[in-house]
């Protein structure tokens, strides 16, 4: 019996110990955010939104994160797809490499886009004989985009084609001798919440990068300047409408990870 108390004691310990971690764990990341909404009134937000510089920075990154969650998706999907089925020399160093965005520092990623497409870069005397100078254009910020957000989808593909049902796959090879219309009448419909899950990930990211956007591109208002520098150069001559612009990313934020959570949640047929 006094074993079982100590037991109970010690497991009620435990379970509070853990409570309170969770609880410092959700203020450490709720509390910052908060703040900026204690920051401004809704009625300062409606006013903002008539900014011509906030309404710039928006429709800029709709536009560009746009373009670039779909040549994400053109290049990553048949990307994913293909490591997936496929088993050759040097598969894991590819697949790695093409994770390698997801945690390359920003900066480090603008560096690396800077020297490839800059005039005097790897590639940069290619687009020069065309006319063509990279930085500092808004292809450099789409480019940027792609750059730092296409693994998400890359990642997210991977996951439904691993997880598609092999049997009803290889049946449908058996039946039909072509295997791109077994892709996208079979695989490609089986792997589509993962997919889209992955789109949308990508389309956040992209619409919040700021750190090769700023190396490769630049800050340059109504060309180069999204959302995220937009916020960096508000904050320091019009603080409001910084904090309105960090608002609604914040609530595009969430938004998108609320969608994710619930096509996972179909996915993998979790109760909600």
């Amino acid at each position: 019996m006094k074993q079982s108390f100590a037991n109970s004691i010690s497991d009620k310990i435990i379970i509070i110990i853990i409570a309170l971690i969770v609880i410092t764990y959700f203020l450490f990341i709720t509390v910052p955010i908060l703040a900026v909404f204690l920051k401004i009134e809704p009625s300062q937000v409606s006013a903002q939104i008539r900014n011509a510089g906030i309404i710039e920075a928006i429709k800029l990154s709709l536009i560009t994160s746009a373009i670039a969650t779909v040549i994400a998706f053109v290049l990553a999907v048949p990307s994913a797809y293909f490591i997936v089925t496929r088993n050759f020399p040097g598969k894991t160093i590819i697949d790695t490499l093409m994770d390698l965005p997801i945690v390359l520092p920003p900066a480090v990623a603008g560096v690396a886009l800077l020297y490839t497409f800059a005039p005097k870069g790897l590639l940069g005397p290619i687009f020069n004989k065309f006319g063509y100078i990279i930085p500092g254009s808004l292809i450099a910020v789409i480019i940027a985009e792609t750059f730092v957000a296409s693994p998400f989808l890359f990642r997210s593909a991977k996951v439904g084609f691993e997880n598609m049902d092999r049997d009803i796959v290889n049946s449908a090879k058996m039946l039909s001798g072509s295997r791109l219309r077994v892709f996208f009448t079979v695989t490609f419909p089986l792997s589509i919440r993962a997919i889209i899950s992955g789109a949308m990930m990508t389309w956040a990211r992209a619409m919040g990068e700021f750190g090769a956007t700023l190396m490769f591109a630049g800050n340059i208002a109504g060309i180069t300047q999204t959302m995220p520098l937009a916020i960096y150069n508000f904050l320091y001559y019009d603080p409001l409408a910084g904090i309105t612009l960090s608002v609604i990313l914040i609530i595009i934020s969430f938004s998108i990870l609320i969608i994710v959570k619930l096509l996972e949640q179909k996915r993998f047929g979790a109760k909600k």
